[in-house]
């Protein structure tokens, strides 16, 4: 346990040493709050973790926004749904609460009761505003034309320049982290599956890890493999689908119907592995359960084609000239924006929790750019897809003892305790995701669940500065942030 007295010292000597803030989360104890804020190290893998007990009377808490830009916007977060207040936060607004929010009404304590009459707030989202000869505003969203979830985005403009965006978020808060409380481990895998709909096996997963980390359940090395799989193949079609959403951005929409062909196949498969399109129910914690591992022939022919369309969209002069050198993030700017998966490995940093924090024998080949840019952005994908498909052909063939067998299924033994703490860190597709769950008695009493789209999406509006307008929807699909898995 740590002091607040001792909070930032101690923090500020895990950052120096080569740590970073992976997740921050408030904790209800009835009269007392408690702040957990979860730091993690690799090479090798390490986890330390501070708690701070405030009185629920008089919530105060040291400010680590000074020392991590992350940490600042988590404690703005634990202020609006928990009602702790960071001391001198250099940026106290409102992040999570909407202006019709009523003030002084935290969602996530134990006895917030019902919602009171939401009204229009004293409380204004104040827009930093941009002035200046032939400056104007172009305020998009949060409704926008198609299937993309709500988002507000502002831009300050002189002719077709970007001075500055400001983007808003927050639409579809679902308090998904207060629904987890009181359920079952088990009643919370469908719950983690539908975090984010894309990454359904990235976030079951790191739910069951950190289930199975609390309880003791011992996970088997063939487990890990076949839920590797899973996770690959989430990985495919997703980046799959992007390499073709980035052609048709920049009106190449005949290489996006072949990328999404592909994707199709792609879904197709993962219904013969797990018996659904998005992967759903092949993993719970203690148990992991497939079909059938991937026909490998069609993997690969599928992964060829992949690398084929991708070519074909680079020869392009227009595609590659609107991909090179549009948005870009530097490796600095990454680091220090705490950004993850892609975003942070086509800027030069090569994080991925499959080789930071592994739970399989196996892992991909690495894959990093350093551009920076939307191209970047778009190789890694291209490349994963092809570190995707040996990938899996490697752990099918470590797996070939068990290959004959259908389906193929792991049960845990019985779990060691019915109460504990545990974390569960998995690279899904998008990039690292970190959840932590309490568990007493053998229900839920908190799950904190960080996608990495909390990370990424601060990252957006600063690789915008100096595009231009036209560019933002291409941009914006380079960092594909999940709206849902941001806004829980």
């Amino acid at each position: 346990m740590t002091s607040p007295a001792q909070l930032e010292a101690q923090a500020s000597a895990l950052l120096a040493d080569g740590y970073r803030l992976a997740l921050a989360a408030c904790h209800d104890d009835g009269e007392q709050l408690r702040a957990v804020y979860l730091f993690t190290a690799t090479r090798p893998a390490r986890r330390v973790e501070l708690e701070v007990v405030v009185d629920a009377a008089r919530p105060d808490i040291p400010s680590l926004a000074a020392l991590s830009f992350p940490a600042g916007r988590f404690e703005r977060e634990m202020h609006d749904l928990f009602g702790i207040v960071p001391l001198e936060h250099p940026l106290p607004r409102r992040l999570v609460r909407h202006p019709n929010w009523p003030a002084g009404w935290y969602p996530m304590r134990h006895r917030a009761g019902p919602a009171p009459a939401f009204a229009q707030s004293a409380e204004p989202y104040p827009f930093r505003p941009v002035e200046g000869p032939g400056v104007y505003e172009i305020p998009v969203g949060p409704v926008h034309a198609g299937l993309i979830e709500p988002g507000h985005f502002r831009f300050s403009v002189v002719g077709e320049t970007i001075l500055k965006l400001n983007v808003r978020l927050w639409f579809v808060h679902r308090g998904i982290e207060k629904l987890f409380e009181g359920r079952t481990p088990e009643a919370g895998t469908e719950l983690a599956e539908r975090i984010s709909g894309d990454t359904s096996a990235a976030h079951a997963l790191a739910y069951t890890q950190a289930v199975e980390d609390a309880l003791g359940i011992e996970c088997s090395e063939e487990a890990q493999m076949l839920r590797a799989v899973v996770l690959e193949l989430e990985r495919m079609y997703n980046h799959t689908a992007d390499l073709g959403a980035l052609a048709n951005d920049v009106g190449y929409s005949l290489l996006n119907g072949h990328a999404q062909r592909l994707r199709e196949q792609l879904l197709r498969a993962n219904e013969t592995v797990t018996g659904h399109r998005l992967l759903r129910g092949s993993i719970a914690p203690g148990r992991c359960v497939l079909a059938a591992l991937p026909d490998l022939g069609q993997l690969a022919a599928i992964a060829a084609e992949v690398a084929e369309v991708a070519a074909l969209i680079l020869a392009n002069g227009t595609v590659r000239d609107r991909f090179s050198g549009t948005a870009t993030l530097s490796a600095a700017q990454a680091l220090d924006l705490g950004c993850l998966g892609y975003v942070a490995r086509a800027s030069g940093q090569h994080i991925d929790a499959r080789f930071d924090h592994p739970t399989c024998v196996l892992a991909p080949d690495p894959v990093v750019h350093d551009g920076g840019d939307v191209l970047a952005r778009f190789l890694v994908r291209r490349d994963e897809i092809a570190a995707s498909a040996d990938l899996i052909a490697r752990l099918a063939a470590a797996l070939g003892a068990v290959g004959g067998r259908a389906p193929l299924e792991w049960i845990a033994p019985a779990a060691r305790t019915d109460s504990g703490v545990g974390v569960g860190i998995v690279e899904g597709w998008r990039g690292t995701i970190a959840q932590r769950v309490e568990i007493r008695d053998g229900l839920l009493t908190r799950v904190k669940v960080v996608d990495p789209s909390w990370f990424n999406w601060p990252a957006l509006p600063v690789a915008m500065s100096d595009t231009i307008v036209p560019d933002f929807p291409l941009v914006n699909k380079s960092f594909n942030c999940s709206y849902a898995g941001n806004d829980l």
